[in-house]
């Protein structure tokens, strides 16, 4: 397995850095603060983070076709516009359910938005997969999970790779195209829970591999699909990893996201830049970011 060295390039100290994802128009990352209630928007070249204040916790971020940004609040879904501020909730499948957060979710190439919810105490078959559909419709995808976490689907869009976190393991679905309907579960890799930690979010390069942070297990590890190999580490200074994305100008870097949480006195002393945000060089190219309402090409390509 080659390594990789990250290197930090912000001291966020965030207490649940997540949600990474690159906005290829503006050349920034944006990514959340779950427990802060912040959404970040991070501009490389500056150095400069600007957060949003949202109210309540957050889980992931996307964007639009237009730019804005749709978010999973502990609530439900939501839009926020960045350049006002403003925030607009979109619905709420889980009103009820108090103890219940939004947890990752990205959109899919048919410009679909999935995200996933998980219990505060993260208690077992309590969290469910929804998606936002382009016409504001919410449909459950799968439930009697634990805590939902990362996703990424292959080019067509016919597989989606998901983690469901306390699995230890990434699994694969056969996807429907034109509709939310899941098939064929199987298994891509397991990871040992004493030895390499827990799998959160993933990103996806342009050869299919997948790439997992592993909370507790200071890295990020590239996975190939077709045999479950791990051909790659990024180590990361911090043991708390918890998402990635490819970004920079040809999409060669990867930004990795961290936490402070459930790390002792003595763990944030050994680990000054826990919660801060990294950047590796890869020998990888990722791919863009799908966005809500917009079609991928290869998705547009195979319907004609």
């Amino acid at each position: 397995m080659q390594v990789i060295n990250s290197r930090l390039i912000f001291p966020a100290a965030a207490e649940v850095g997540e949600g990474a994802l690159w906005d290829e128009r503006r050349q920034m990352l944006w990514w959340v603060d779950i427990h802060a209630c912040k959404v970040h928007r991070f501009d490389p070249l500056g150095c400069v983070d600007t957060a949003w204040d949202v109210g309540q916790h957050v889980g992931t971020v996307v964007l639009d076709q237009e730019g804005d940004l749709l978010l999973a609040l502990r609530s439900g879904f939501a839009r926020l516009d960045p350049n006002k501020g403003k925030l607009r909730k979109i619905h709420e499948p889980e009103p009820q359910l108090d103890f219940m957060r939004f947890n990752d979710g990205k959109c899919d190439p048919q410009g679909r938005f999935w995200a996933g919810t998980m219990a505060y105490d993260c208690r077992s078959g309590a969290g469910s997969l929804y998606v936002l559909e382009t016409s504001g419709q919410v449909s459950r995808a799968l439930d009697g999970l634990s805590i939902s976490n990362g996703l990424v689907w292959s080019e067509d869009g016919r597989t989606l790779f998901f983690i469901d976190s306390l699995s230890y393991e990434v699994h694969a679905y056969d996807c429907h195209p034109d509709k939310v309907e899941l098939s064929h579960r199987r298994v891509v890799v397991r990871f040992d829970k004493d030895s390499e930690g827990m799998p959160d979010g993933m990103a996806i390069d342009t050869h299919g591999g997948l790439w997992v942070a592993l909370f507790g297990g200071s890295c990020v590890v590239r996975i190939d699909p077709s045999s479950g190999a791990k051909t790659h580490k990024v180590v990361v200074p911090t043991s708390n990893i918890t998402s990635c994305a490819f970004g920079g100008p040809e999409l060669k870097q990867l930004y990795i996201t961290s936490a402070t949480v459930h790390l002792s006195p003595e763990q944030r002393h050994a680990q000054p830049w826990a919660g801060g945000l990294f950047v590796a060089e890869v020998p990888f190219t990722g791919r863009f970011s799908d966005r809500y309402g917009m079609q991928s090409e290869t998705f547009k390509a195979q319907q004609q």
